[in-house]
């Protein structure tokens, strides 16, 4: 079984980061979802329903990799085979951070095909970015009510292009990951700044 004091950590972590992304716009109303890897059999995910401006340490449950809550009853976020895909898939990974802000929304509705990120100086807080001349690209893939469908949709992307640090949802949002909380969420403000650059650069160059 997972030792509390981790599940009390990071917790209180994903709750630090819920706050700090409502006052920023990025996760309005319900919307948005968190986790973080307790050890290798256990992550703790933001419950449904759950305002992430006021998150407390009841709005969190506890899920093994194959999706079994613990304790049984509770009810984890509709998207969390989203987020056990990425732990299954690397060992490594300590979190995994959606977002809703209005520049992902909007960015992944006009550009379906995917979002590309070029002479940012920002970009290169992005793992594995290192020059403002590399290109970033995002994928964005068709939003889906079959979960478990667009699970397998973005596992197979990944396969192919392991390097993806992110994706977007189209008219839905954000999905970034980190080796910890902290680094998940420096590559959420980063992925942020760059969608609000393009879509303002998008605007005075049309």
């Amino acid at each position: 079984m997972f030792r509390t004091e981790a599940l009390g950590a990071r917790t209180e972590e994903l709750i630090r980061v819920g706050r700090f992304f409502f006052e920023r716009g990025w996760v309005p109303a319900t919307a948005g979802n968190f986790s973080a890897r307790l050890d290798a059999h256990h992550v703790v995910l933001t419950a449904s329903g759950r305002h992430k401006g006021e998150l407390d340490a009841e709005g969190f449950l506890v899920v093994t990799p194959e999706g079994q809550v613990l304790p049984p009853g509770g009810k984890p976020s509709a998207e969390t085979a989203l987020h056990l895909l990425l732990y299954r898939r690397e060992p490594q990974l300590g979190a995994v951070l959606h977002t809703h802000s209005r520049p992902a929304t909007l960015l992944s509705r006009l550009s379906p095909q995917g979002v590309v990120l070029e002479g940012y100086e920002v970009q290169k807080a992005l793992p594995g970015v290192d020059s403002h001349t590399a290109r970033v690209e995002v994928p964005v893939f068709p939003n889906d009510q079959d979960i478990p469908r667009l699970a397998a949709r973005v596992e197979d992307f990944l396969r192919g292009h392991p390097a993806t640090c992110g994706y977007l949802i189209e008219g839905h949002g954000l999905y970034t990951w980190g080796r910890t909380v902290a680094e998940a969420r420096r590559h959420v403000e980063a992925f942020e700044f760059l969608f609000e650059c393009e879509l303002d650069l998008r605007r005075l160059t049309r």
